[in-house]
């Protein structure tokens, strides 16, 4: 927060402003606020500005007596309290709300922990309160139930909110509505249903809480738990316990429970005699044949579904067919071993867990029914509705009646004293049994038999249900066996045992997946700036895919995939970037990152292996707060922030808001620069004495030759000219760019040999490099397509324009400008213009933005008549086609014709199949 406001007395206001949510953001990667998945919300305080936490009667204890767990909380004094204190000497209602929300969300399951809110510039009483969430949607809900309670708390003729429905997920069915009276127990009990709907189960969030620790990223590839470890070609995939090692053949054998015991047993594993059966008449002869007591349950099932236990009789073998009947047509009726219920996890081969399931049950005091003290036990905090806590509630369902009913009694019935009531047949933590690790106590017999069942059955996750009196003892002597083996085992009874020691149970699954030398990454590559940022990233892209990689790009034309496109459009944002990080293919991700997707979402990765800014110039200014050239410096340069420690920045030295970017860069700092060689700033010359990396353009007698410094030595790498898409060395855009591409792929460990072959054969022709710099000679004259479109892209683009300025002709443009540039940004292009050409179409982008039709090209044309073009060497023509069929049209032979366009790919195409009338030229074929 800011700094506190001195506490006036002041009169409540009769008629305040309610709070208002202006904005919200959820931000799915590092972003401006921190380095992890975040929900913004711009709260307007209103007449609440003026009052502080301590100027509100009775705020403070309402809101602990609330949510008294806030009183752990740190805050600015990072001890429990310490918020506590905050709210005591007065903190304000944003930085409250941030608390508030990341509390709820650990009440609902979801611990978060990290927040932070500031005040926005040049609004008064505006706060961006920001605060962590590991489920978008569980973390909007949790805001918008943290402002209804801080609402609630205020007084009457404080209270007011405004917004509110802004917070409420997409697609969540529930009957919560933003104007009704908060109830907090209502309230968390929606929000403890999303978490239930839409987070992690504990299997899952285990795996990923561990690859998290190792430095594993992890990209959830569905709503369910479908979730990628690693990216590109070293990940693997998992759904709960089920991994991307995981035979599908083993799976489906671990789900045919006949079958199962046919490979044990044959294997000479101890498995309970029994059969598969269609009736009831069939059940019960089986049970005679086999020996009461006796087991039934489906012959697909799972979680206990079905299954009854403890049948001694043939009318009980037919009441338990009938359960299990109602889960699968196939019903098992075998053996039952004497014993406890156990489940040993084995994992790649090796016994990782042991526990010993307990079924359901109370405890009698000789005062309190059975349901009262199922009521008792599920107030126990570690039970939950779903799987999402450590247990399971216990539930009376007609299982439990008909259990109680053979012995006579009714949920209402009174146990004596220390009696133990047990409510269920089976142990499982799904419905609501309780678990005891016996890790440590296991047999070795017992080990080995479950590490044989499960190589058996080929998983590479197993689950093996164990019946034995003693676990401590052979199976082989005290009797028992497997019953069960179970594809994607819940992890939830080893992490958090209601007894015993928890286990890691997710580090040796994690062992398995990524052994000690397996890469879990891919090489990602992060390109930003204000120009050259298609054209850089296309460079790196060629120059790796010369060196023999399977390389993943995304530009503002497209998606490619070794030089393929298989998506089109402006794909410069995260989720462009997840589409190249969790293909299963791709070696290295090539990624043009964009201010707009930074600013919108954040990041698509984690970290990077190379971040580079390529330059920082005034564009998009005054649009979601960037008001400056520092402000979007700032944006882009958490591209470098988020380099990993062992891999490499490149910055542009003869930038000044770039190449400040060093303090905040991570791992090494590779310089590019153009004027390095004839200026030598103080810093480049350092950094190159010092040993650093840099790529200089050198003059020399038979042009710009491109040199890399690192170790303190020099090695040329080829001459500028020899780059085709510098044009004989006049593109210096492309000059500049290709220094930037040559840091990036020395950071890259590309051989200079390698880079110099690769930079040989890149061009700007259409194909390689669709609107930068594409050039046309198949008319009389010459026609020049690029998508410059910001004054400084003008400006160097002007620089080319005259180097190709025909002896005896004009220059022919076209251009529009996107309604979000300020006015002034708008005149200024027009005035650059101006001295480029001779004739001036002006067209309309396709983004206005909320300006008026025209209104963007009456800018331009005022900025071009201000720098001197006459009136009638101007023509506005706000359509894109008409505008470049006009300037197609008017164009002589020798002429050269620069179209920026908006729609690259339709302008090339209509270049292409120009045909003038007046000329009626044969084209080539």
């Amino acid at each position: 927060m800011t700094a506190e406001h001195p506490n006036t007395h002041r009169a409540l206001p009769s008629n305040a402003a309610p709070l208002q949510v202006l904005e919200k953001q959820i931000y799915r990667g590092p972003n401006l606020y921190g380095y992890r998945p975040m929900i913004r919300i711009q709260l307007q305080l209103g007449a609440l500005e003026e009052y502080p936490s301590n100027r509100l009667p009775g705020f403070t204890e309402g809101l602990l007596e609330q949510l008294p767990t806030l009183s752990q909380h740190g805050c600015s004094y990072g001890e429990p309290g310490g918020f506590v204190r905050r709210l005591q000497d007065g903190t304000w209602l944003g930085h409250i709300t941030e608390h508030v929300a990341l509390e709820l969300q650990a009440l609902a399951g979801l611990p978060v922990t990290y927040g932070k809110t500031r005040s926005v510039r040049g609004s008064p009483g505006s706060y961006n309160v920001v605060y962590e969430q590991r489920e978008e949607r569980v973390g909007l809900l949790a805001g918008m139930l943290a402002l209804r309670l801080v609402n609630s708390l205020l007084p009457a003729e404080l209270q007011g909110l405004e917004g509110l429905d802004l917070l409420m997920p997409v697609g969540m069915n529930t009957t919560l509505e933003t104007d009704s009276p908060f109830d907090l127990q209502r309230d968390m009990a929606e929000l403890r249903l999303l978490v239930r709907r839409h987070a992690l189960g504990p299997t899952t969030a285990s795996l990923v809480d561990e690859a998290r620790r190792r430095g594993i990223p992890h990209l959830r590839l569905d709503d369910n738990s479908l979730v990628q470890l690693g990216y590109g070609r070293s990940q693997q995939r998992i759904r709960a316990s089920i991994t991307q090692q995981t035979a599908h053949i083993a799976t489906e054998t671990a789900g045919d429970k006949s079958l199962t015991k046919l490979l044990l047993d044959r294997a000479g594993l101890p498995v309970p005699a029994g059969a598969v059966v269609l009736t009831a008449e069939q059940a019960v002869r089986e049970a005679r044949r086999i020996g009461y007591p006796v087991v039934t349950k489906p012959l697909n099932g799972n979680h206990g579904r079905g299954v009854s236990i403890d049948l001694t009789t043939p009318e009980r073998v037919a009441w338990g067919f009938e359960q299990a009947a109602r889960h699968s047509r196939h019903v098992v009726v075998e053996q039952q071993f004497p014993g406890n219920d156990h489940r040993i996890l084995v994992v790649n081969g090796e016994v990782v867990a042991v526990a010993e399931r307990v079924p359901a049950h109370v405890i009698g005091d000789g005062r309190r029914s059975i349901r009262q003290l199922v009521e008792e036990t599920n107030l126990d905090p570690r039970r939950g509705d779903g799987h999402e806590q450590v247990m399971t509630k216990i539930v009376i369902d007609d299982h439990v009646l008909a259990l109680l009913a053979r012995q006579g009694l009714t949920p209402d019935s009174v146990p004596q004293q220390d009696e133990v009531m047990v409510l269920r047949d089976t142990a499982n933590l799904s419905t609501g049994g309780t678990a005891i690790d016996r890790t440590d106590v296991i047999h070795p017999d017992n080990v080995t038999v479950a590490r044989r069942a499960a190589l058996m059955i080929g998983l590479d996750v197993a689950g093996i249900d164990f019946i034995t009196p003693d676990i401590t003892q052979s199976v082989h002597r005290t009797g028992g066996g497997i019953v069960e083996v179970n594809a994607a085992p819940g992890f939830r009874m080893h992490l958090q045992p209601s007894v015993g020691t928890p286990r890691n149970v997710a580090a040796p699954v994690l062992d398995m997946l990524f052994p000690p030398g397996t890469p879990c990454r891919i090489p990602v590559v992060a390109i930003t700036g204000t120009n050259g940022k298609t054209t850089t990233s296309r460079m790196v892209a060629h120059i790796l895919q010369h060196a023999g990689k399977q390389v993943g790009l995304t530009t503002s034309n497209g998606i490619y995939l070794q030089g393929e496109r298989i998506m089109s459009g402006d794909t410069t944002g995260p989720k462009s970037a997840q589409v190249i990080l969790s293909d299963p293919t791709v070696e290295v991700a090539v990624l043009e990152t964009a201010r707009g997707g930074i600013l919108r979402e954040g990041l698509g990765f984690d970290q990077c292996q190379v971040g580079a800014v390529l330059n920082i110039r005034p564009d998009h200014l005054g649009l979601k707060g960037i008001e400056t050239v520092e402000d979007l410096a700032f944006v882009k340069g958490l591209v470098v922030e988020v380099v990993s420690p062992s891999g490499v920045s490149v910055l542009n030295a003869d930038d000044p808001l770039t190449a400040r970017m060093v303090k905040k860069a991570g791992g090494q700092i590779a310089f590019f620069s153009m004027e390095g060689a004839v200026t030598h700033p103080e810093h480049l010359a350092q950094h190159i004495a010092a040993g650093g990396i840099a790529l200089v353009r050198e003059p020399t007698l038979v042009g710009d030759e491109v040199v890399l410094y690192r170790g303190g030595q020099r090695y040329p790498i080829m001459l500028a000219n020899d780059i085709p898409a510098t044009l004989s060395g006049a593109a210096r855009m492309n000059v500049e760019n290709a220094l930037a591409a040559c840091a990036i792929a020395v950071g890259l460990d590309v051989p200079v040999s390698v880079i110099g072959e690769a930079l040989r054969t890149f061009t700007t022709s259409f194909e390689q490099s669709p609107g930068r710099l594409n050039v046309y000679e198949g008319h009389p004259f010459r026609v020049l397509l690029d998508y410059a479109h910001n004054p400084d892209g003008l400006m160097q683009l002007s620089g080319l324009v005259r180097a190709m300025r025909p002896q005896a002709g004009r220059v022919i443009g076209v251009f529009g400008v996107a309604g979000d540039r300020r006015d002034q940004d708008i005149h200024e292009m027009g005035t650059l213009l101006a001295g480029m050409f001779d004739l001036l179409i002006l067209r309309e982008d396709d983004e206005r933005r909320g300006r008026p039709a025209g209104e963007g090209a009456s800018l331009t044309r005022d900025g071009a008549l201000a720098a001197g073009l006459p009136d009638e060497q101007i023509q506005i023509i706000l359509d894109e086609t008409e505008a470049i069929d006009a300037a197609l049209s008017s164009a002589q032979p020798g002429d050269l014709v620069v179209i920026l366009p908006n729609r690259v790919e339709e302008a090339w195409q209509q270049i292409q199949a120009f045909q003038s009338p007046s000329l009626q030229v044969e084209r080539p074929a």
